[in-house]
């Protein structure tokens, strides 16, 4: 008997969110298994949008500099991070520049050597390198950012589909509605409100005694970076002509697809979790 696409989201959550957990729990090398895993598959998806069966020499190497960009984050040396990503963009460079210094003739086809160049170093910069903010936060912080992710994933989807109506963004993504994105909005909320509410209890101070309207704020700003994570995946499918980031989790499509609105909402609750201890 075959699945319905709904029936292999929750078979394929059903696996994979006990791993996660798993990891969550016991930090250390399994943690930076999994993140390593989940970011270097969602390069390899963001690389294969724009080279979808060729300069595989080039989507290995980028899982090369993926990798060692965790490693760094994972040892705190933010400078070799740099290097990495410097070393990345020189290096996928060269081959423009190769093909530009030889005849007119071939620099319309160094054009594209070119742009190769910028989807190789931008795939790091949009995938491993701001996945890499989990490492340094705290377990209740993890959980934090991923409920808030999925609680405005879920409450848009129902919402969208019980109440419907006008289009948020038609040109990037048709499906989406206003009833979803304000459906999502205070879901999140929500949740936020209420994990701020128990902090002192449950959380054990993870959120250091912020005041309600700290987690309001928090429950808005991540929120709406997942919504432009998620919309800007769509935008950039749909400019490609593409459906989905690829097929290894059955009813999902790719991992690209499941963690778009998280890499825009991880570095959001980073910037923003600063910005709260700086006025404090």
């Amino acid at each position: 008997m075959s699945l319905s696409t709904h029936q292999k989201r929750i078979a394929t959550a059903a696996v994979l969110l006990p791993v996660l957990g798993l990891a969550l729990y016991l930090r250390g090398p399994l943690e930076l298994a999994v993140l390593a895993a989940i970011a270097l598959a969602g390069l390899w998806e963001f690389h294969s949008l724009f080279w979808r069966a060729t300069r595989r020499a080039l989507k290995l190497a980028g899982l090369c500099f993926g990798l060692a960009l965790i490693l760094a984050a994972k040892a705190g040396q933010p400078w070799v991070m740099l290097a990495v990503i410097l070393v990345a963009f020189w290096l996928a460079n060269l081959r423009f520049l190769r093909v530009y210094s030889r005849t007119i003739d071939e620099r319309t086809q160094a054009n594209s050597y070119a742009e190769t160049s910028l989807v190789f170093t931008a795939g790091l910069l949009y995938v491993p390198m701001l996945l890499q903010f989990m490492l340094g936060f705290r377990v209740i912080e993890v959980a934090l950012v991923l409920l808030a992710v999925i609680a405005s994933d879920t409450g848009a989807y129902y919402a969208g589909s019980l109440v419907g109506g006008p289009k948020i963004w038609p040109q990037v993504s048709p499906k989406k509605t206003w009833a979803g994105s304000v459906g999502g909005m205070v879901v999140c909320v929500g949740l936020c409100l209420a994990m701020g509410a128990v902090d002192e209890y449950w959380l054990a101070g993870a959120g250091q005694g912020r005041p309600w309207w700290m987690w309001l704020v928090l429950g808005v700003v991540l929120n709406a970076a997942s919504q432009l994570g998620d919309f800007f995946e769509s935008a950039l499918k749909r400019r490609l002509d593409v459906k989905d980031s690829g097929r290894l989790l059955p009813g999902h499509g790719g991992v690209l697809d499941r963690i778009d609105s998280l890499l825009l909402a991880v570095p959001a609750y980073a910037g923003l979790d600063a910005i709260f201890d700086f006025f404090r």
